[in-house]
């Protein structure tokens, strides 16, 4: 028996769905904990229990005119780690007002705990349900200005590969209040959808078994834009949102100078306030949250491979090479160039 207790995906079916984007997610996340441990022979110990649900738990007409078979009635699904809506392959309207209740329950399930994620049209369901309005979302490029003209309320970023956005606080829902709250990734289609999956893998089982699925399925886990995925490790679950307005602004500018008092000053108390609703919050100071923004950065730059140890400090904000190689080695128990050599992508 594994010693944790599996993440529970919900994968949501209907006809006209993109045949690859449903197999894929269902391969992808089922085989998390199982293809590299039966290469090296030790033993399987799944990561996600995976399930594709329909309305009323029926067969699915994918675009291409497999038919799949659902798993569960999503009307009887009352909680999920993870909520996944794949491509639309079939025209997206038609697909849409052909829909309607299934809409309901994808906003029922973002009311609870569930982290939501979208793969290319995908991000039409949640922008139909009001889940995306204020918030950041990319779809696919194609898809772009027919999104800006039907949900103008959503910040579309069609340029970025992946996107998160806060979710719901639900403490503000009907729900049963609690501190968690959830976010809402969207992937911008064809390969981005390995990006978004390596992602929350990473989210939920960490990074090195991250690592180990993109190996096993010979996928390149080298990211578009990094700098939307820092937080993916560093966001503890709460629902203070001056917090969160402060832990965002650190995040868009973790390579500029930045000083606690002055994020202090742009939310109207004082230091020691700020400090204090930190460590509530998050487990740390603002001046350790910024440390490990940048910290995260570097260790995603160095990984990348694309990134000299001379410029490395200052492109996470740090002027002083041997006081970031410091904090570095005090993070990682590693010195940044200790570091690349053993994780750096091109070397694998």
């Amino acid at each position: 028996m594994p010693y944790f207790k599996p993440f529970k995906v919900i994968i949501v079916g209907f006809d006209g769905v993109l045949g690859s984007a449903l197999t894929g997610a269902l391969d992808l996340f089922s085989f998390t904990g199982v293809s590299w441990q039966r290469f090296l022979d030790e033993t399987v110990e799944p990561r996600f229990k995976v399930q594709i649900a329909s309305l009323g738990g029926v067969d699915i007409r994918c675009s291409n005119r497999l038919i799949m078979q659902a798993h569960c009635d999503i009307r009887q699904v009352t909680d999920c780690d993870l909520l996944l809506i794949p491509t639309i392959g079939d025209s997206i309207d038609k697909v849409l007002s052909q829909n309607t209740e299934l809409l309901k329950h994808i906003k029922r399930l973002a009311s609870t705990k569930a982290d939501i994620a979208s793969n290319c049209s995908g991000a039409f369901f949640l922008a139909k349900a009001g889940l995306l309005d204020g918030k950041v979302a990319t779809t696919h490029w194609g898809y772009a200005s027919k999104f800006k003209a039907d949900f103008p309320r959503v910040d579309l970023q069609e340029n970025q590969f992946v996107t998160q956005a806060r979710g719901v606080s639900h403490s503000q829902t009907d729900s049963p209040a609690t501190d968690h709250v959830s976010s809402i990734f969207c992937a911008a289609g064809g390969s981005a959808f390995y990006d978004l999956g390596l992602l929350l893998i990473e989210r939920y089982c960490g990074r090195e078994i991250s690592t180990q699925v993109a190996k096993t399925q010979i996928i390149d886990s080298k990211r578009g834009n990094q700098n939307s995925y820092t937080n993916v490790t560093l966001h503890k679950p709460h629902a203070d949102q001056l917090v969160q307005q402060v832990q965002e602004f650190i995040e868009e500018n973790f390579r500029q100078p930045l000083q606690v008092s002055h994020l202090a000053a742009m939310v109207n108390i004082t230091p020691r306030t700020l400090n204090r609703r930190f460590q509530a919050a998050v487990t740390m100071r603002p001046i350790e949250y910024i440390q490990a923004v940048r910290i995260e950065q570097a260790k995603r730059l160095l990984e990348s491979g694309d990134v000299t140890i001379k410029s490395l400090a200052c492109q996470v904000g740090y002027d002083d090479i041997s006081s970031f190689t410091r904090l570095f080695k005090r993070a990682t128990e590693l010195t940044p160039k200790e570091y690349q050599e053993k994780f750096s992508r091109l070397a694998i």
